[in-house]
């Protein structure tokens, strides 16, 4: 996308006019973190394009900072707030509904916080899930745990009905979670609130386990997987050199992006063959995956593949499309259907085969985030609530030139962030593990 079209204005309730509360507090070190709307990070902070874009007199996109702002638009003592989280698990969610909690409570004085539980089926009567009431006492040690103490489910559900359950609630701010389909509901739900005239702010908290939110330099629950993804290579590469013509194959999670796969290869330098979703192989011919694989297996004696779960989709054109509860496209499972071609291919050949399949998707997506990924969560939340206090809605909190920043829904929902074949990320990757194209024609 051309960064010259990104539209970065952010949508306001209204005016803010109310004295933040955090402004009463006595100790130091807290004036110095006001910011306000004039605070900006650019988009492209490249010399030649910002240049260029002032000779056109033009002043380059940015987006606002987040932050505590000096006005608010909510009055704390008359305000409801509600959190839901939406989709699959992903390392902190936890860390991020505590953050929401504490800051609503101490920072702001906001005592009425409803956790809506499994996702967007809590707003809908019928399926009979009642609010739950998120106190600093009961958020204290759930950082601690894997999940989301909310549940969370997938699927969509009535934007009428689901504005219905905010107004009847008196809700003010509404705080959602989730990856690119819960950002699209969340934009959906914005605009009906705004077309029946109601004051209520929608603030978007991305979560993708895959980095593949479009606009979103890094999302949390990556570095958890990334950290437990790379004991996987490892043990994976510990069985194929303790057996004669050891394969390890690890798949891991990337339905369109190979971020986690690149990334934990990268981490973990054991891999021979890494696969993902924006680089095609083929598995035979001369210089397929299964040529080059017997290769590396007779010449040293064992291998390690590393395959993106969305690696690999074009083996399974013959099969129907089918569709999940959210509308994501089913993907059919590269993991077993590589380990099957493997040991075919090498029964052919009659050379002997020990291979190690391992799948630690779901085990990843339930773990507790790890240390990075806790602070950034703090931040993430806490910004949040910044921007839902100040009257700031249909927006996301995201991080941007090393700044957290808000988004609007617009610039992130409907498009998806990528590994580039020619980058410097998956160049890298080809650096480390000796990988040749596994193309037979042109790359």
């Amino acid at each position: 996308m051309n960064h010259e079209t990104i539209e970065t204005r952010i949508r306001e309730l209204g005016q803010a006019k109310i004295p933040s509360p955090m402004l009463k507090e006595e100790h130091g070190g807290i004036h110095h973190l006001f910011v306000s709307d004039e605070d900006q990070v650019m988009i492209n902070i490249k010399r030649a394009h910002v240049e260029a874009m002032l000779a056109k007199g033009i002043f380059p996109p940015a987006f606002e900072v987040a932050g505590p702002r000096r006005k608010v638009y909510f009055d704390a003592a008359k305000l409801r707030c509600a959190i839901t989280t939406c989709g699959g698990l992903c390392p902190g969610l936890n860390d991020i509904i505590r953050a929401v909690v504490l800051e609503l409570h101490y920072r702001y004085g906001v005592k009425i916080i409803y956790g809506v539980r499994h996702g967007l089926e809590g707003f809908i009567p019928e399926y009979n899930h009642d609010f739950m009431d998120l106190t600093p006492a009961l958020v204290t040690t759930i950082m601690n745990m894997g999940g989301s103490i909310l549940g969370s489910s997938r699927g969509a559900q009535d934007i009428d009905r689901i504005v219905d359950c905010l107004e009847v609630n008196n809700i003010g701010i509404l705080f959602m979670v989730g990856g690119d389909g819960t950002l699209m509901a969340a934009s959906k739900i914005a605009d009906a609130i705004d077309q029946r005239n109601l004051k209520i702010s929608v603030v978007g908290i991305p979560k993708t386990i895959d980095n593949d939110i479009h606009m979103i330099s890094r999302s949390f629950g990556f570095d958890t997987a990334v950290d437990v993804a790379r004991m996987a290579i490892q043990s994976a590469h510990n069985e194929a050199i303790a057996y004669p013509n050891g394969v390890g194959l690890i798949k891991l999670m990337g339905r369109h992006s190979g971020f986690i796969a690149a990334t934990a290869a990268l981490a973990q330098q054991d891999a021979n063959f890494v696969l993902i979703p924006e680089v095609e192989f083929d598995l035979e011919g001369p210089k397929g995956l299964m040529a080059a694989l017997e290769a590396r297996v007779t010449q040293r004696g064992h291998a390690v593949i590393v395959v993106a779960e969305g690696a690999g989709q074009k083996y399974f054109e013959h099969v129907d499309e089918r569709r999940d509860a959210s509308g994501n496209i089913r993907l059919n499972d590269i993991g077993p259907f590589l380990k099957d071609a493997i040991k075919a291919h090498f029964a052919a050949k009659n050379i002997p085969l020990n291979l190690k399949y391992i799948d630690p998707s779901y085990m990843i997506r339930s773990l507790p985030a790890n240390a990075n990924d806790s602070v950034f969560c703090g931040f993430l939340g806490r910004d949040a609530v910044h921007a839902g206090m100040a009257g700031k809605t249909k927006l996301v909190i995201g991080h941007w030139n090393n700044h957290f920043v808000h988004l609007p829904m617009e610039a992130t929902v409907g498009r998806r962030k990528q590994v580039r074949p020619n980058g410097k990320l998956w160049t890298t990757v080809l650096e480390s593990t000796g990988q040749p194209s596994l193309k037979n024609g042109p790359c």
